[in-house]
């Protein structure tokens, strides 16, 4: 049986096979979305699809992955495909790898000395699948294929050889053949790194030594997280809601938390039906949300791995816009429902732990795609995160179940023609409370030539990010386009609008809620407010119980 001390060397190897693989997939990539907003995601999984280690990316890449890859492994010992040395395999159909299409996830076996002893996998959002929309997110699809292409779990190469003729069939299927092709080497390269580095582990321990540690790994996770929910000294039942915004009406999440003897069940039954646009999210992205939202309150030091599934339960119906059945489109579930996922959860966890949960935050990725002939781009935009129950949330940051960086403004110009008028905090967008919530941002841009295709696909312009202990809840989005003939058109949250050149696109994020009363907040965090600029003179004197003159 292997010790302790090396079952903790393997585990942060591990660790730090992930990470690497990850610094290899950012520095090989070619589209900005990866190389610059490190859009991606990498781990390493026990041969049967049991995620153990796991690179400190994406939210709701990471928790997806623990369904995603196992999932994946199953669909092919179902199609009767063993993984051999030197196989890869390519897959993004959701309802098998649990995010969206513009996710393809690549995996790879390792084996040493004719034994399988893990599997490396990463996960990279491309920047077009194809589909109707350059982009490949939201618009007006009502079924999955209009999504992009459909990629089930397939061989990219069999026994070390490249499936050349699989890569020019689908690079012929998406708008940015060149960002495709080139990302998708970089994932190779990433597994490449990851395979070496849990090989030398294997020649360094065994592969026996390595296979007992990933067990050890797992029941490790399980018992810890067992012991934190213990240590939280709570037991019951909590419910909350919240709603999405659907391009006609509204849909509801709902959320019955339960901690019990140890455990923890999320039951999203109530949540609403599936719909015909791309706002439901597959059982994968659910699960990510929902780990994502315990492990922040519960223990953020806490690993999440597949021992931290054996003590949370997820219960999310089929048919539900939490799990919905295919062909029903989910490119919008993956960036938007996540969010309003764990919005849902953080609030009952705050009617079971009060004191611990922040306000809500922005509640939106707000997605920005546009393209043209031959080339595509998409990004999300920062926002306000909630305030916290002893400090101010943060301006302009990704929040949640985003955790991508800001695109370089130079790098978009230089790739697109596209020139940017305006970045910039939004003032008054906070929520007011004792701690206010962060300001969203202002970002602008000009088409510089020719026609585009711009797609908006965001959340939070008829509701607003809530507060709590008697904060206030922050502003909502507001996006709109100014046309070169001067002429305004609001854009809503959910649009997609041909634009030409000389058009301005502006994007307007929500801004987080408040926590506490906002007439507790202290006078010398105001007249700082003020003087930067964050909050004007009315809106302290409206929403902070101070008299202006005063201040």
């Amino acid at each position: 049986m292997v010790d302790k001390v090396t079952v903790e060397v393997i585990r942060h190897a591990a660790i730090y096979a992930s990470e690497e693989m990850g610094i290899v997939l950012r520095n090989t990539s070619y589209s900005p979305n990866i190389k610059d907003r490190m859009d991606h995601t990498c781990a390493v999984l026990t041969p049967s699809g049991d995620l153990v280690a796991q690179a400190e990316h994406i939210p709701v890449h990471i928790g997806s992955m623990a369904i995603g890859v196992k999932s994946t492994v199953k669909h092919l010992e179902k199609a009767g495909e063993a993984l051999e040395p030197g196989d890869i395999v390519i897959v993004n159909d959701p309802y098998i790898s649990g995010t969206h299409l513009n996710d393809v996830t690549l995996l790879k076996p390792v084996y040493h000395g004719g034994e399988p002893v893990a599997i490396v996998a990463n996960k990279a959002h491309h920047v077009d699948v194809g589909g109707l929309n350059p982009g490949s997110v939201g618009g007006s699809v009502k079924e999955l294929i209009q999504e992009g292409v459909v990629i089930p779990p397939v061989k990219l190469a069999r026994r070390g050889r490249l499936d050349s003729g699989l890569v020019r069939l689908l690079a012929g299927n998406v708008r940015t053949p060149r960002y495709f092709k080139g990302d998708l080497k970089a994932q190779i390269a990433a597994l490449n790194v990851g395979e070496r580095r849990i090989r030398e582990l294997a020649e360094k321990y065994s592969p026996r030594a390595l296979l007992e540690a990933w067990d050890e790994i797992l029941s490790y996770t399980e018992e810890y997280t067992r012991r934190r929910v213990e240590s939280l000294g709570v037991t019951g039942s909590w419910e909350a809601s919240d709603i999405l915004e659907l391009s006609r009406g509204e849909a509801v999440v709902k959320a019955r938390l339960t901690i019990l003897g140890g455990g923890v069940e999320v039951d999203f039954t109530g949540s609403s039906p599936q719909v015909d646009e791309p706002i439901n999210a597959v059982y994968g992205v659910t699960a990510a949300a929902t780990s994502f939202a315990l492990k922040a309150v519960i223990d953020p030091d806490m690993p999440v791995n597949q021992g931290f599934f054996r003590v949370v339960k997820v219960i999310a119906p089929e048919g539900t816009i939490v799990n919905p059945v295919k062909p029903a489109p989910v490119s919008g579930g993956n960036t938007e429902t996540s969010q309003r996922i764990a919005d849902v959860v953080f609030r009952a966890l705050a009617r079971a732990l009060p004191g611990r949960v922040p306000a809500a935050s922005c509640g939106s990725m707000t997605n920005v795609m546009l393209g043209g002939p031959g080339w595509a781009f998409y990004e999300t935009v920062a926002c306000g995160e909630g305030a916290r129950p002893v400090r101010d949330g943060y301006d302009g940051v990704q929040t949640n179940m985003t955790n991508t960086l800001n695109t370089p403004i130079e790098r978009m110009e230089a790739e697109y023609p596209v020139l940017f008028v305006k970045y910039e905090l939004r003032r008054d967008s906070e929520g007011p409370g004792r701690w206010r919530g962060g300001l969203g941002v202002v970002r602008a841009f000009k088409l510089t030539g020719g026609k585009a295709t711009l797609t908006v696909y965001a959340q939070r312009c008829r509701s607003r990010p809530w507060g709590l202990e008697g904060g206030s809840p922050g502003e909502p989005a507001g996006h709109y386009l100014v046309r070169r003939d001067g002429s305004r058109m609001d854009l809503g949250c959910m649009s997609t609008v041909e634009i030409v050149e000389g058009d301005t696109v502006y994007i307007q994020t929500p801004g987080g809620g408040g926590y506490g009363d906002p007439c507790g907040r202290d006078r010398g965090l105001i007249e700082r407010d003020l003087r930067e600029g964050k909050v004007s003179e009315e809106k302290a004197a409206q929403s902070y119980c101070h008299r202006t003159n005063a201040l």
